[in-house]
């Protein structure tokens, strides 16, 4: 798609009615998403180019990032036992600790837009690991609760940076045929990591696992030298020579990139000539619809409850009447071929559809969980409902990391235009981790309340999940992140309003239409009935009975 016609002529059109269905198309209403993404490969060209040697190390590289990130995630569980016996802590403190986790990530994603703007993906990534490394080492070594505590914070802090820079240096990296799965293998390293802590935490104590924390950390320090800078960050600070180069090098030395480095030239070069957003300057309606998306998928995920579910696992099955160990083995058997799967269908089947059914799984798993807990409580099928318990958390596993999981992180990389990407990197990640220190620390409370209720409340978050999916996602499969982006913001720069405020216009418009052609008819019959009656012999009084 030419700049020409993306600046000149597609983002002047006004929406309402006339754009129905090219709206539809955009965003995938009825099933065009993708057949637009498709229309839009062959218009442009393609420069769809299959995964290189140096793709994959790159990845793999920043992927030992996300390992961090599970393995910090999983460490809570397995270690519950050993840091509550060892130095004293009653369950709300070692709530503090399980949770001070994700106010540690808050701090890093606050910053970690601006870290990777100012010293590029490759320098934010190394800059995080050394507060893992730190934290790590702190957690392994302390004697009190505080120090332990002040080492799980930096950990998170170092999470929070990750959480964002992985993703969105490999979705900058990668051809767009291969984005969607590549940058899906964050969400599995975070798997991965969750659930071999959980194995691994079954058969050593918490200060060595801590130490195990820091192999993962080290291995992505030295991997960080062998590796290429994004391009298009590279682009954005106007290092030209070394964007063609990092391109060059990503694609392979045969492979012609003349078109993707025109894109990504022209796209950075119209970015330029606007001002660097702060976090306030997302709040403009151009990037209204954008903001929804990103932090509507975030508050979702968290508030659909995993990470209470994967802090306090083993306490879950211990309250269902479930052996602890055989549950999280359960839990690590299912997990990691299904992020797997999701990897593989990511670029297949898209981006949406694994969304709708990852929300599905996810109601349905948190429903079966609440009916649990509820048949508990009223002594009904006892013999059952450790099963139904251990079915329901499997099935919300599994569904999760399906699409939940790492989908939103793919989007959230996808939909922001570069010189937005830092502040609405910080904004989202913020957005993320405050959800889920909110469900981490509230999670023992919610569950000594009612266990029943708490995974209800869980269930009803995925169902609404459902809805905004359905309704506001878009389908990026197949598209390069300049396009997105453009459709993206096509339809706030025309009129200023959202797709959904479009739509609530239209019925609005419609719905007064109607209602103005029935006035006019009712107004035409009163005044025929009226001289209906003027015309008649009866009374006065009987006609304004009639008129009225």
């Amino acid at each position: 798609m030419g700049r020409e016609s993306i600046e000149e002529g597609k983002l002047s059109n006004p929406l309402l009615v006339k754009n129905i269905d090219s709206e539809s198309q955009v965003y995938g209403y009825g099933g065009r998403g993708e057949n637009s993404g498709a229309g839009n490969e062959q218009q442009s060209g393609t420069f769809s180019s299959s995964a290189t040697t140096m793709v994959v190390l790159s990845t793999l590289v920043a992927v030992s990032g996300s390992y961090v990130f599970g393995s910090a995630v999983g460490y809570s569980s397995p270690a519950r036992s050993g840091v509550m016996d060892d130095l004293g802590l009653t369950v709300a403190e070692y709530s503090v600790f399980g949770s001070i986790l994700t106010i540690g990530a808050m701090i890093g994603a606050v910053v970690s837009g601006r870290i990777a703007d100012y010293i590029g993906r490759r320098g934010a990534m190394a800059f995080s690991e050394i507060f893992c490394i730190l934290g790590w080492l702190a957690i392994a070594f302390s004697k009190v609760a505080w120090w332990a505590e002040l080492g799980r914070l930096l950990v998170g802090c170092g999470m929070g940076l990750l959480s964002y820079v992985v993703p969105i240096y490999i979705a900058e990296i990668t051809p767009k045929n291969l984005r969607g799965g590549f940058t899906t293998v964050h969400q599995l390293m975070i798997c991965c990591g969750v659930s071999l802590t959980y194995l691994i935490g079954a058969f050593l104590n918490w200060r060595a696992l801590a130490l195990i924390g820091t192999v993962p950390c080290v291995i992505q320090i030295l991997g960080l030298f062998f590796i290429p800078e994004s391009p298009r960050w590279l682009a954005k600070i106007g290092q030209e020579k070394k964007c063609e180069d990092a391109l060059q090098n990503l694609r392979g030395k045969n492979a012609d990139i003349s078109q993707e480095k025109s894109e990504i030239r022209d796209y950075t070069e119209t970015l330029k000539r606007l001002s660097e957003a702060s976090i306030l300057d997302l709040f403009q309606r151009r990037y209204a619809y954008s903001v929804i998306v990103g932090v509507g998928l975030m508050v979702l995920q968290q508030f659909g409850g995993v990470n209470g579910i994967a802090f306090y696992a083993s306490a879950i099955f211990i309250s269902a009447g479930f052996s602890d160990s055989i549950g999280t083995i359960a839990m690590v058997a299912v997990q990691i071929p299904m992020t797997g799967l999701g990897v593989i269908l990511m670029d297949k089947s898209g981006r949406r559809p694994l969304l709708l059914v990852s929300s599905t799984g996810t109601c349905l798993g948190c429903l079966l969980v609440g009916l649990s807990f509820l048949l508990q409580n009223l002594q009904q099928w006892k013999h059952v409902t450790p099963i139904l318990a251990l079915v329901g958390i499997l099935v919300f596993t599994g569904s999760f990391s399906l699409g939940m999981g790492g989908i939103p992180w793919v989007i959230m990389s996808e939909i922001f235009p570069i010189n937005m990407k830092g502040s609405a990197g910080s904004l989202v990640t913020l957005v993320s981790w405050l959800g889920s220190w909110i469900v981490s620390y509230a999670f023992n409370f919610l569950m000594d309340w009612n266990a029943a209720g708490t995974f209800f409340m869980f269930s009803c978050v995925s169902g609404v999940t459902i809805l905004f999916v359905a309704k506001l996602v878009p389908e990026t499969k197949g598209r390069t992140l300049e396009e997105i982006q453009t459709s993206m913001n096509r339809f706030s720069c025309s009129t200023g309003v959202l797709l959904v405020c479009d739509r609530f216009a239209f019925v609005v418009v419609w719905s007064l239409k109607v209602s103005e052609n029935r006035n006019i008819k009712a107004f035409h019959y009163r005044k025929l009935r009226r001289h209906d009656l003027n015309k008649s012999s009866v009374s006065k009084m009987e006609r304004e009975k009639r008129i009225a």
